[in-house]
């Protein structure tokens, strides 16, 4: 009898423990639809005759267009002043480290004074246009930071926003390039 009482009890426990996962995976698949919806929502979206020949904060021409038909490239929209941007870019310079073509545009983030000593500080060495008056993120109807755009052969292929570790940046633009 007491073998009874305790495979019914192990019983218990394991329906009890399925009854969790199943909870689990739920809110799990609810969070990934929820946060695709409206990371799908916020991205930037490719203006109808977009500016792709700009000038980084140092005067050097920047063709984001010959750029992206080389090889896929990454637009990161950020700011100085933008909390989140803090845990991005050292994954965006280490991403430009690594050899992947990104272009960064930093949204009112003050002179190309200000933007050189802030980059220097924090010692990235990522190519960025200074966009100071937010100009270019409202030409892309940039709702957030950090924002991310793929370019490829001068199209917008793929548009993100929030944090996105370098894996995820990695394989968005490896998929670019081969479909």
């Amino acid at each position: 009898m007491t073998t009874d009482i305790k495979q019914k009890a192990v019983k218990s426990k394991i329906q009890r423990l399925v009854s969790i996962l199943k909870t689990i995976i739920l809110y799990g698949l609810m969070f990934i639809v929820i946060y695709t919806a409206v990371n799908w929502w916020r991205q930037p979206v490719m203006p109808a005759n977009p500016q792709l020949q700009l000038t980084d904060y140092q005067g050097q021409a920047v063709d984001l267009a010959a750029l992206s038909h080389e090889q896929p490239t990454l637009v990161y929209f950020w700011g100085t002043w933008c909390s989140v941007c803090s845990f991005t870019s050292p994954t965006i310079d280490q991403l430009a480290a690594d050899g992947y073509p990104v272009i960064t545009i930093a949204i009112q983030s003050g002179s190309n004074q200000d933007l050189q000593s802030y980059l220097t500080e924090k010692n990235f060495s990522f190519k960025t246009i200074n966009d100071q008056e937010g100009e270019i993120f409202d030409d892309w109807q940039g709702q957030v930071t950090p924002s991310y755009v793929v370019l490829e052969n001068g199209e917008m292929s793929q548009g993100l926003t929030s944090i996105q570790p370098l894996w995820s940046l990695k394989l968005r633009l490896w998929l670019a390039s081969v479909f």
